[in-house]
């Protein structure tokens, strides 16, 4: 070997040297993430006393799956205000067959009576999915009523208009109720009918009847019937863009669109903390197409949410679908469970299962 040849080599060991001790410092400096383990989440789940089940979906493997409280895999649960999400993807299928014309379309087309008030016949099948029609609300003080009038859907209605539609979000059941009953009418078939044909099939399983208006409309956004693990793969078929074993069940571009949270003015009540100094962890949450959008752990998150803790939160950049039940009847201490379950699930699932 000359001289000259073994100082390149000399040089270049060097440099190599240098490259791998840099490497090593960067590694050395980086955060150590926590594997998940399953045993510590099972411990803390069952710290929650109105928890029913906790599933979780990694890269499309069920990676943790237990239930409580004498909750079983086979019981349907009681998902509340998450049927919303469901009625959702159902509208979309109907504007995809072309059943419905498009998310602008009048409310009016499907209740004539709206068409007899220039505010109401301006409120679209959008202003519906958006909470947005400017409609009083059906929810909070005025559910009761609404449920036990003769008639959801006239009641609904008849509420007084309190914003130009479009312009504000005011929460309210009576929205996706409207929806239910226009899916009624579009498809010339029960929402039941329409959402095993259009939804549930597709995705291996068959909804049972949940409770019924007055008039025979499926219940548009509250006490649909699910067990988790449907509500986990209802949850897959959104984090894959809505297609399942290769079909398209539901339009990719209603996915991302639904997802697309719209900001909220929260009601005084919302801005701080709730019963007890309760903070609630969800607080800023905007609104999609009746799914809410906020995040877990720094990444953003889609997710349906029903009264007393029935969550799916669908994580597309983690790859990562979890799902909760718990009791619907859990009053005043909502939202204190709502902020153990964000925290156990950001600290014990997010958290190790981020890159």
């Amino acid at each position: 070997m000359t001289r000259a040849w073994r100082r390149a080599l000399v040089r270049n060991v060097r440099r190599l040297a240098g490259v791998v001790l840099v490497f090593l410092g960067t590694v050395a400096a980086m955060p150590v993430s926590v594997a998940f383990n399953a045993e510590a989440l099972d411990t803390a789940a069952r710290a929650l006393p109105k928890l029913y089940s906790l599933l979780v979906s990694h890269r499309g493997t069920v990676v943790f799956e237990r239930y409580y409280n004498g909750a079983r895999a086979d019981r349907p649960a009681n998902v509340k205000s998450a049927s919303k999400s469901v009625v959702s993807a159902l509208v979309g299928i109907a504007i995809e067959r072309r059943l419905i014309p498009g998310v602008r379309t009048p409310i009016a087309t499907y209740f004539p009576a709206a068409a007899k008030d220039p505010a109401k016949k301006a409120i679209t099948v959008e202003d519906l999915l958006t909470m947005r029609p400017g409609l009083e609300s059906t929810s909070g003080r005025q559910y009761g009523a609404w449920v036990t009038s003769r008639n959801w859907v006239d009641y609904a209605l008849a509420r007084p208009m309190l914003a130009a539609p479009g312009a504000s979000m005011d929460y309210s059941t009576g929205n996706t109720h409207l929806l239910s009953a226009i899916l009624t009418k579009a498809t010339k078939q029960s929402t039941l009918r329409f959402a095993n044909e259009a939804l549930a099939r597709p995705l291996g399983f068959t909804l049972p009847p949940w409770p019924t208006d007055p008039q025979g409309i499926y219940f548009g956004g509250n006490d649909m019937l699910m067990t988790p693990r449907q509500l986990l793969a209802f949850g897959e078929l959104y984090l894959r863009g809505g297609r399942v074993n290769g079909r398209q069940v539901v339009p990719a571009a209603w996915v991302a669109k639904s997802c697309e949270g719209r900001p909220r003015e929260l009601p005084p009540w919302a801005r701080g903390t709730g019963p007890g100094g309760v903070p609630d962890p969800l607080r800023d949450r905007a609104y999609g197409y009746a799914w809410w959008v906020h995040h877990l752990g720094g990444h953003d998150t889609c997710f349906a949410w029903g009264y007393g803790g029935q969550y799916v939160f669908v994580v597309p950049g983690l790859d990562l679908v979890i799902v909760t039940t718990a009791s619907p009847n859990v009053s005043e201490e909502r939202r204190d469970h709502r902020r153990q379950v964000v925290e156990m699930l950001t600290r014990l699932v997010v958290e190790p299962l981020a890159p």
